[in-house]
């Protein structure tokens, strides 16, 4: 027993750890005011540090199905950009979306930004590589996990309950604010995916995909606000 908790712990962290920098780096951020200009660099580079030398272990880098999870990847960017297509830029400014608690659908990056090369390749390679790998650790590969059983090594990658499966959709969803309904639909696709596959490579994949098309949106067409 003595020597398994200390084993537990440091699992645990390896999975948890980069999604709280993340956070507490977003918080100090909102808190302090830091210009994005030297504030996503420095994170980028904390995130992957955690990355490397917390959870490298816990990673994994071979996916069952890469090119159905390609798919799976772009499915989810069309259904992220479908309702603001379809229904046009009111859509997202109604009050359920748009709140005190939920936020403002409106880009992080000032316009100053938005013909900075290297602000442009930092914040899309966090969206394509740090992003998928530390909220898949964090959503999938530990909360799903732990929301089973509490001593989540013993849980399978991809173990399956309701309960579990859907409160860790609607956290994700939570935590995309004012595009919380195609976050809970992203969620749920995510769960169902790692559930199929018991492999979190393939989620890993598939969120890159979504993010990196997402982020190639976001530079062809001018659409900042999906960049929170």
């Amino acid at each position: 027993m003595s020597t398994q908790a200390p084993a537990a712990r440091n699992l645990t962290l390896a999975y948890v750890a980069p999604f709280v920098v993340f956070v507490v780096a977003m918080g100090l951020e909102r808190a302090f005011s830091l210009p994005s200009a030297v504030y996503y660099p420095l994170r980028f580079i904390l995130v992957c540090l955690v990355l490397i030398v917390v959870s490298r272990r816990v990673i994994p880098l071979r996916p069952s199905a890469p090119l159905a999870s390609i798919a799976i990847g772009i499915a989810v960017f069309l259904i992220w950009i479908g309702p603001d297509v379809i229904f046009g830029p009111a859509y997202r400014h109604h009050w359920i979306f748009e709140n005190a608690i939920l936020g403002q659908a409106a880009s992080s990056a000032g316009s100053g930004l938005r013909g900075n090369v290297p602000f442009i390749v930092v914040r899309t390679l966090s969206c394509m590589i740090t992003v998928p790998i530390l909220e898949e650790l964090f959503w999938r590969g530990w909360l799903l996990r732990w929301l089973i059983g509490h001593e989540f090594t013993k849980v399978p990658i991809g173990a399956y309950t309701v309960s579990a499966f859907w409160m860790v959709a609607l956290l994700f969803a939570s935590e995309h604010g004012p595009y919380w309904e195609v976050g809970l639909a992203a969620g749920l696709i995510y769960n169902w995916w790692l559930v199929r596959t018991k492999n979190l490579a393939d989620c890993i994949v598939a969120h890159a995909v979504t993010n990196g098309a997402l982020s190639a949106y976001v530079l062809l067409t001018g659409n900042w606000q999906y960049w929170l």
